[in-house]
């Protein structure tokens, strides 16, 4: 509900004030930031150069207030959002709380101005109702009575708007499950209401309660979220990394977490959010990028996109079925199985457990090297052991080699004295002592070196071949091939893996379904380096990743420290990725993994999500339709054309009634590249507007009036989305083509339209 006349006047008050402690705080803060930074360029001159103490911890100190200077104007113009009055028990006085974007302290008075949204108070704001509530604080739980939550509507330092939530829950449900959810939140309708800006944005004055309970999801264990498309999945995973940064401050920092995302367009479509959310120097990339990284190597990749677009684009039956089960097979933990033999077989074939002699003498017995890397050191990764094993050995050096030296100078004793007792004292008996001395010296030298030299080629022989060749040797060889695979797969898959392994290798390019297996492979022969260890990960669209990836992964994350979001409803990957979760639980995770669901979609209107949940039902999944947000718009258009100049015409007709309503981010969504790259010249001919067509090698995207293929427009927003040919040609009965539908028509904040030439697909009925 809308507050009163006087609380609203009195909260312009309030906001007026903040704005003037504000524009003081901010002109203290840029007044010493000068300082800093010409003390800094002074002190830098007079250093030369050379390294100095006091350049290193004003450079630190000026880095500091430069961020939080920056921090405070990036909320300069809305300070905060909202405002809650909580009473505690032990208190009993009123107390009121400002929260916002970030936490704002005067410095003179001590006295938080604003709460920061991550703190544990404003817990109250996100999951509480009018009442007995209370939050977890470090010293306990606070209970207390909180008296009012209030949202603020504030824009450009002015305020706008101002509501109490004056109802048990924000959103009521209905009594059907088409109409939706009743939408009692005025203050969350108007955000909804908006339009898309380009870029993924921070939603942190209308978080809900389901969203923020996985938000402040305790980070000991892994979080495995199944979202709805429209649920805020991917928001939420990044608000939850930046609130796991601000509670564990002094434990972990943006530079010890790791955001995997699907494709680099993507990754530039959530870029805004983290820094807007103060979080900076986290990693973000993709699992291509990243497994390239690790591995070393600068090979191209055949990216998954790629060979998903060969088999929507292409008709060759026999060669498609051979991409999807190649694909599957190797994301498969019966894959994984199958390089751990590998690794026992390199351990038990792979090695040299021969004797190492030197001139006639065992310096170690084979059997004891192998007993050592197969069972004494053998919860060690191979690189290790190898490590552990060659300090055992040198170690062990000193006494062989005194006793070699020894039983050597027994040898020459016994010669030395034979000469003393055959001649007579006199320079040929000298000079020839002299040379048995030297000999003796000599051997007992030469040994000494050989041994060293035997054991370092010895040990430095061993494992040390680079692991995309060992892993190539796995392909290349078919009697290493058969003995660790071949009963797995059948004789004519066997061959084309093969062929197809070699082929790439040659053409320097490394398959997208390869690197979990050479991660994973690398892993357990030199260990993971500590750069690759992360107090944790993030993994957005999930249910695109196999599960040896996800296992690979895991690896990565310390103390199992990780968020994992997908939804298996857009699991187009369907013959390698995620389409239930709970094997995922079992046989990845061993069931130690938190699990839970977002069921709530914010994004689209009712008419849109029903529309939708047409091609959703239809799949062949156990997901519960996505529930609405009662946000009501227009239904979905079908529209029939017959030429191109008309298709041009309506587009433009849509371009023209969207732009009217101030919504301009439009895509016009094709099944693939190629029908993307057909629409695209048609447009260029007849079209009023320029069109972009979006390519997959594209590392930015502008969302206006833009063209790309259906499987790159998981988890973009449009305000329109104008689904292209939408027949039963591109969009057939088959389980593939409807989660690209069903992708593709969940899309849209505001308008969907549909398009056909030819009769309408029938997954729409």
């Amino acid at each position: 509900m809308a507050i009163k006349t006087d609380e609203f006047i009195n909260e312009e008050k309030i906001l007026q004030n903040t704005n003037n402690w504000m524009d003081k705080q901010l002109e203290k803060m840029e007044k010493n930031n000068i300082q800093l930074e010409n003390k800094l360029a002074e002190l830098k001159k007079q250093s030369k150069g050379a390294y100095s103490y006091d350049v290193e911890t004003t450079t630190n100190l000026y880095n500091i207030t430069s961020k939080i200077l920056n921090n405070y104007k990036e909320v300069k113009d809305k300070p905060y959002f909202a405002r809650i009055d909580f009473e505690e028990i032990t208190k009993r006085n009123k107390e009121s709380f400002y929260i916002g974007k970030i936490g704002l302290m005067d410095e003179v008075s001590g006295e938080e101005v604003v709460v920061d949204w991550r703190a544990p108070i404003a817990d109250l704001y996100y999951n509480s109702t009018s009442g007995r509530s209370y939050y977890e604080a470090p010293i306990g739980k606070i209970e207390g009575e909180l008296l009012l939550k209030r949202k603020f509507v504030i824009k450009d330092r002015k305020l706008i708007d101002a509501f109490d939530e004056g109802i048990d829950q924000i959103i009521l449900k209905s009594k059907s499950d088409e109409d939706g959810n009743t939408l009692q939140d005025e203050f969350l309708r108007i955000n909804l209401e908006e339009g898309v800006n380009g870029k993924l944005k921070d939603i942190v004055a209308t978080i809900q309660k389901e969203q923020n309970e996985v938000i402040r999801a305790e980070r000991g264990k892994g979080l495995i979220v199944q979202g709805s498309a429209g649920s805020g999945k991917t928001t939420i995973a990044l608000h939850r990394l930046a609130y796991l940064l601000y509670k564990y401050r002094n434990k972990i920092s943006g530079k010890n977490v790791l955001v995997i995302a699907p494709n680099k367009l993507f990754l530039d479509y959530i870029s805004d959010i983290l820094p807007n959310l103060g979080v900076e120097d986290v990693k973000q990339k993709t699992f291509e990028e990243l497994a390239l990284e690790i591995l070393k190597v600068k090979l191209k990749i055949n990216p998954k996109d790629k060979k998903l677009a060969y088999i929507i684009e292409n008709n060759d039956v026999e060669t498609i079925g051979f991409i999807k089960d190649s694909s599957s097979f190797k994301s498969s933990m019966q894959f994984k199985e199958c390089i751990d033999r590998y690794i026992e077989y390199i351990e038990s074939y792979d090695m040299d457990y021969e004797d190492i002699i030197v001139d006639g003498y065992v310096i170690i017995k084979g059997d004891d090297i192998k007993r050592l890397f197969t069972e004494d050191l053998a919860h060690n990764v191979i690189n290790k052991r190898k490590q552990e094993i060659k300090r055992y050995l040198f170690n062990k050096i000193d006494n062989k080699i005194a006793n070699i030296s020894a039983d050597i100078e027994k040898q020459y004793y016994v010669k030395i004295n034979k000469v003393r007792a055959s001649k007579e004292d006199g320079p040929d008996r000298r000079k020839e002592l002299t040379e048995l001395y030297d000999e003796r010296d000599a051997k007992i030298a030469a040994v000494k070196a050989d041994i060293k030299a035997k054991l370092n080629e010895y040990v430095n022989e061993w494992g040390n071949e680079d692991v995309v060749h060992l892993y190539e040797r796995l392909f290349v060889n078919e009697k290493i091939f058969n003995r660790v695979i071949g009963d797995k797969v059948t004789g004519e898959l066997a061959e084309y893996m093969r062929k197809k392994f070699t082929e790439n290798m040659q053409d320097k390019v490394i398959d997208s379904d390869d690197l979990a297996a050479m991660i994973y492979l690398k892993f357990r022969i030199k260990g993971i380096e500590d750069k690759y260890k992360y107090q944790h990960i993030v993994i957005d669209e999930a249910q695109d990743y196999s599960f040896f990836e996800l296992l690979a992964l895991r690896q990565m994350a310390i103390g199992d420290s990780f968020t994992i979001v997908g939804d298996t409803g857009q699991s187009i990957y369907y013959y390698k990725g995620i389409n239930d979760w709970k094997p995922l639980v079992e046989r990845v995770f061993n069931k130690d993994v938190t699990y839970t669901e977002l069921t709530q979609s914010y994004r689209s209107t009712v008419e849109i999500v029903n529309f939708a949940n047409r091609v959703l039902r239809k799949q062949e999944n156990s997901l519960e339709p996505a529930k609405p947000v009662l946000r009501h718009g227009k239904e979905p258009s079908i529209i029939k054309y017959d030429s191109k100049e008309e298709l041009c015409s309506i587009l433009d007709d849509i371009v023209k009634d969207m732009t009217s309503i101030n919504k301009k981010n439009i895509a016009i969504i094709c099944k693939d590249y190629n029908q993307c790259n057909r629409i695209k010249n048609i447009l260029a001919k007849a079209s009023k507007n320029k069109w972009k067509l979006i390519k997959d090698t594209d590392k930015k995207i502008s969302l206006d009036k833009i063209i790309l293929p259906s499987y790159m427009t998981k988890g973009l927003e449009f305000d329109c989305a104008i689904v292209m040919d939408c027949d039963n040609d591109n969009y057939g009965d088959n389980e593939l083509d409807k989660r690209l539908l069903y992708v593709v028509l969940t899309r849209a904040l505001h308008r969907v339209y549909i398009m056909h030439n030819k009769p309408l697909s029938a997954l729409l009925e």
